[in-house]
């Protein structure tokens, strides 16, 4: 989920705080455990998963599986030494493997889920985790009952600089939530070409209005995952619109949306995502009564409001001039890092955010607690994202079921 980022100006006179990782939050070191894992889908997600495995200690891909010979030679080329299957029933019935990764399309993952869970393996589902509200609230009562771990991709909570973002939720420092406004905008097609004759509709499923979850879905959830992370409830309702805008090809799944998300204290959430324009990129914007905070997936900003109180920390902060306003750089390490010459590289994440939610994964398969997101919470967030395509479908506004 790596996008461009940057620092719009701003009005008023605020103060912008730059927030930055602690050195060991998300990194893995060694796990305490050797994982052999099983990846299951190698499409483009699946592939991904596999250049972020390699980076952690510890892992063997033991196994990869998909459907399509194609795509299953593509993987075996990144993750050699990996046996490839077909069937991902025999590579769950192989007993040295100890976790497995879902990178399917998402109206796939019901039953390998249930299937992975009843063969007792650790198990990380790519997010969204269904594509219908009974597929969801089933795989998460399974996740329940299950004596491993079970983790959710929504790469919000184990991400660092969003978990030390979330450090300063209900502290003075942003005091009660006012609104917040989110986007996603990249400029691409969501439309790839065949590598197989009579596959088209396959690789594009997200194309498929009968399984497609839309923007809302496939985007949207990992951003209103963030936000009922940060404010600690779902909303009540949601209301949406959508269309084409740049893609006249004959799909009729939309190109750009917008929905408006209410919780039932009146905080009220703008989200808005298009494949018809790349500009502002991907970022949430919490905004407090003191403060405000943006973040955009590989760093994060507080803007202190003038009148907020200071809390003292921000005499020993480094501070930059950004356009007409001043920024206070808050650096994870900063005396080390400044002896070593290497203060500026503490300005964003080490890795993307998707190997800090694997890393997490396998860091508490292996120590045996539960993960940053859990199957539960994957679900929450999921059917959040299905009711808000709903909506934009619909044009209307729909009640959230709590």
């Amino acid at each position: 989920m790596r996008r461009r980022s940057f620092i719009s100006t701003t009005t008023g006179a605020l103060t912008g705080i730059a927030l930055l990782p602690e050195a060991t939050v998300g990194r893995t070191g060694r796990l305490a455990a050797p994982q052999r894992i099983g990846l299951i889908g190698t499409g483009r997600q699946g592939r991904a998963i596999i250049a972020e495995l390699q980076k952690i200690p510890d892992v063997t891909i033991a196994a990869v599986c998909d459907s399509s010979p194609a795509r299953l030679r593509t993987a075996l080329e990144r993750a050699p030494g990996a046996e490839g299957l077909a069937d991902y029933r025999v590579l769950l019935g192989r007993g040295d493997i100890t976790a497995v990764i879902v990178a399917t399309p998402t109206h796939l993952h019901r039953q390998i889920v249930l299937d992975a869970i009843q063969a007792g393996k650790h198990l990380y589902c790519e997010a969204p985790i269904a594509h219908t509200v009974e597929d969801a609230r089933a795989m998460a009562a399974a996740a329940e009952g299950s004596k491993t771990v079970v983790a959710a991709g929504f790469q919000g909570r184990a991400n660092p600089v969003y978990r030390r973002a979330a450090s300063f939720v209900g502290s003075d420092t942003l005091r009660d939530p006012v609104f917040l406004v989110a986007q996603s905008n990249r400029k691409t097609s969501w439309r790839f070409p065949a590598g197989e004759a009579g596959t088209d509709r396959v690789v594009n499923w997200r194309l498929d209005p009968d399984v497609s979850l839309g923007l809302a879905g496939e985007i949207g959830a990992q951003q209103f995952d963030v936000a009922t992370w940060l404010l600690g409830s779902t909303p009540a309702k949601v209301s949406g619109r959508g269309a084409i805008r740049l893609h006249q090809d004959g799909r009729t799944v939309f190109d750009t949306v917008s929905a408006e998300l209410v919780w039932a204290n009146g905080v009220v959430m703008q989200w808005s995502a298009t494949l018809a324009s790349s500009y502002g990129g991907q970022f949430e914007v919490l905004h407090c009564v003191n403060a405000a905070i943006r973040m955009a997936w590989t760093h994060a900003w507080l803007f202190k409001e003038v009148d907020s109180p200071t809390q003292g920390w921000e005499v020993y902060a480094t501070r930059q001039q950004f356009f007409n306003d001043e920024g206070i750089v808050l650096v994870a390490d900063a005396t080390k890092l400044a002896a070593q010459g290497r203060l500026k590289q503490g300005a964003m994440l080490a890795e993307t955010p998707l190997y800090y939610a694997l890393a997490d994964f396998l860091n508490a398969a292996s120590e045996g607690r539960q993960p940053a997101c859990s199957m539960v919470d994957g679900a929450r967030s999921t059917i959040l994202g299905i009711r808000t395509n709903e909506a934009i479908l619909r044009g209307t506004t729909l009640t959230i079921d709590s």
